[in-house]
C-alpha cells in the first residue's frame, strides 16, 4: 500500500481529510517535535485508527506532506506517484498524483 493509500483509507475511516486531521491535531498541542505515541493514542481513541494508518497521520502531523523519493515510481506495491502526498481529500486529488 502507498503512503498516499494509507492517507486515502484515513479518510475513509474518519469522514475527514488528511488537512483536516492535521488541523485538529494543532488543536490538540501535537505538531513538528511531537512524539508518536501520544498522537497515535489520541487517534486510535478520537477517530477508531489502528496504528497504522496512525502512524501514516504522525508523519504528516510532524513532518508535512514530503516523502522520501525511496518509492516514488518504482511500480512496487509500495510506490507513490509524488514524494508530495495529497492532503486536502481523494475525490479533489488532480488525477497526475
Amino acid at each position: 500500500m502507498s503512503f498516499q493509500a494509507y492517507l486515502d483509507a484515513v479518510e475513509t475511516k474518519t469522514g475527514l481529510t488528511p488537512r483536516e486531521l492535521v488541523e485538529r491535531a494543532r488543536e490538540q498541542g501535537f505538531g513538528p517535535g511531537s512524539r508518536a505515541t501520544p498522537i497515535v493514542e489520541w487517534l486510535a481513541a478520537e477517530h477508531g485508527l489502528g496504528r497504522g494508518h496512525a502512524m501514516a497521520m504522525v508523519h504528516v502531523i510532524t513532518k508535512g506532506d514530503r516523502i522520501s523519493t525511496k518509492h516514488v515510481g518504482s511500480g512496487g506495491t509500495h510506490a507513490d506517484a509524488s514524494d508530495r502526498l495529497w492532503l486536502d481529500g481523494k475525490d479533489s486529488r488532480p488525477a497526475d498524483r
